[in-house]
């Protein structure tokens, strides 16, 4: 789901924020108000290259960021390792971000941090299908139409991908380590001397100790201002000579206290102030405790700094990200030299190894195999059901599989074709339909298959009527599945929508731009002035 869209000095647009329902969304607006802008920013977040002429009139740069969901697993793909790579521990969503600047140049960025602009197209194509030159890329992808397939068969399926991807990755694995091990006797020499340098260099290493470092150097940095502070606390809390907040609080005392026996209302402030002395003096002694454990020892800080740089040229020397890492692979490498202490054959357990990881993954990748050949015929007759829905009635869909050597999504690709008119051959569907039609097409395919957030930005490029009606409910079906985000200028659409934004042209100097999302007042006038104005509303009544 795309939570929210930023934009910044984009074209018209001085600034905007959308946040967008998870159902079906409508932007409409004025020919020429700017909507066309909305897909540029979002195009940009997708890979599209950038251009000076994209740079608005308030700044030297544009800015486009989208916050999206997460799906678990996305990151695992092989392809957008580098990408993984960049995500923060504590995050659970994703932030993509473009900056255009005025030569033309662009820099891409992921949860704000620098990424290379394929890799944000990468991973924003998997979240988010947009209509035009996306789309045609989008349905020409034998991946996406695999996933589309499964989507459609079920949760179950979805389940039998996620654990051939896994054991996909197991495979591989077992399939290095058994090369490795192949590959001769120095190799594995080197290997093993390799996993006791790790175990040797590890030694003493504790979960907590690189943080437990890190908080003493802090601590040992910043003594005399400990001590300093401590000290001054002390003092104003029970000074060696004179009052200080503790004396005065006893002087209070003093003075309350023969005057409980004539005001007994007196006897809670002075059980408050006897109560508050006593406090005041502990806290004092805890200060005095405190400053004798500051009291450091000489050379501590450098041999503290000595240790943390050994943790770190450990973790260089060892190519791991973290410490935790670090002591994981520690863990395994003593696992293992126990083991060949003990007689264990690495070769074999290698090779036996490698046959379960390939008959693992020859299983699951027979049983989506069984699934979609079942599936194939029915998901076909359904989208041809949906053409029919979207104004292309004639129109005959085939989802053809054929086999492949075995990969992390099985052994099959699937092809969508489709005959738009009797008589023509069938063709693949990027290759069939451009502008509305494809849009349409897309939107028969992700109405039966669900799939990501998806942007129609040509969607009712050349229809009106009764077909405008079949498309706003076709638009309202997917977007029970999934997220729908339209720009469009038929109330047919626009009316169904659960989320409706304005786009409006607002005169000045520069003219500007303004995105608004709707009240249902606002709603209605839009609407109105969609299917032609008040007047005219009058003069079909008459």
């Amino acid at each position: 789901m795309l939570r929210r869209l930023r934009i910044e000095n984009l074209v018209l647009i001085h600034e905007a924020e959308l946040a967008f329902a998870p159902g079906l969304n409508a932007i409409t607006g004025e020919t020429g108000a700017g909507k066309t802008i909305l897909a540029q920013a979002i195009g940009l977040l997708l890979g599209a290259k950038g251009d000076a002429a994209y740079i608005g009139p308030d700044g030297n740069e544009a800015y486009v960021e989208a916050e999206l969901d997460l799906p678990a697993g996305l990151l695992d793909d092989e392809d957008l390792a580098s990408l993984a790579e960049l995500r923060p521990d504590d995050e659970e969503g994703l932030v993509l971000a473009r900056r255009v600047f005025a030569d033309g140049r662009t820099r891409a960025y992921a949860w704000g941090r620098a990424a290379a602009r394929e890799d944000l197209a990468a991973v924003g194509e998997r979240l988010i299908a947009m209509s035009g030159q996306f789309e045609q890329r989008r349905l020409g992808r034998t991946s996406y139409q695999l996933g589309v397939l499964d989507s459609f068969i079920g949760d179950e399926q979805l389940r039998r991908r996620a654990d051939a991807r896994a054991a996909w990755r197991q495979l591989a694995a077992a399939r290095r380590r058994h090369d490795e091990l192949q590959a001769g006797a120095d190799a594995e020499a080197s290997r093993l001397a390799q996993l006791r340098a790790l175990v040797e260099d590890t030694e003493g290493m504790e979960p907590h100790t690189e943080q437990g470092l890190r908080d003493e150097r802090e601590r040992l940095r910043h003594l005399t201002e400990l001590a300093h502070g401590t000290a001054a606390a002390a003092e104003a809390l029970a000074p060696d000579e004179g009052d200080g907040a503790a004396g005065l609080v006893a002087a209070g005392e003093r003075a309350v206290a023969p005057l409980e026996r004539l005001a007994p209302e007196l006897a809670r402030a002075g059980d408050e102030l006897r109560d508050i002395e006593l406090r005041l003096r502990e806290t004092a002694s805890e200060l005095r405790g405190f400053l004798t454990t500051l009291e450091a020892e000489p050379g501590r800080l450098e041999q503290v700094e000595a240790e943390l740089d050994r943790i770190a040229e450990t973790r260089r020397r060892f190519r791991v990200e973290t410490y935790e890492e670090l002591l994981e692979q520690a863990a395994q490498a003593r696992t293992e030299l126990d083991a060949l202490e003990q007689g264990f054959d690495p070769a074999a357990a290698a090779a036996q190894a490698l046959a379960e990881a390939e008959r693992q993954a020859h299983n699951l990748a027979a049983e989506l195999h069984t699934a979609r050949v079942e599936a194939a015929d029915r998901f076909s007759a359904e989208v041809v059901r949906e053409l029919a829905g979207v104004g292309m009635g004639e129109g005959e869909f085939v989802a053809a599989l054929h086999e492949r050597e075995l990969g992390q999504t099985g052994i099959d690709d699937v092809a969508f074709l489709i005959r738009p008119n009797a008589g023509l051959p069938l063709a693949p569907v990027a290759e069939t339909a451009s502008g509305g039609e494809l849009s349409r097409i897309a939107l028969a395919i992700a109405a039966v298959g669900g799939g990501e957030t998806m942007v129609f930005d040509e969607i009712d490029a050349g229809i009106g009527g009764e077909t405008a009606h079949r498309v706003g409910e076709t638009l309202q079906r997917l977007a029970q599945r999934a997220q729908v985000v339209t720009i469009t200028h038929l109330p047919q659409i626009a009316s169904v929508s659960e989320r409706h934004f304005s786009v409006e042209k607002v005169p000045g100097d520069p003219t500007h731009t303004r995105i608004r999302q709707l009240d249902d007042a606002q709603r209605r006038d839009e609407l109105q002035r969609m299917l032609g104005g008040r007047e005219f509303l009058s003069s079909v009544g008459r």
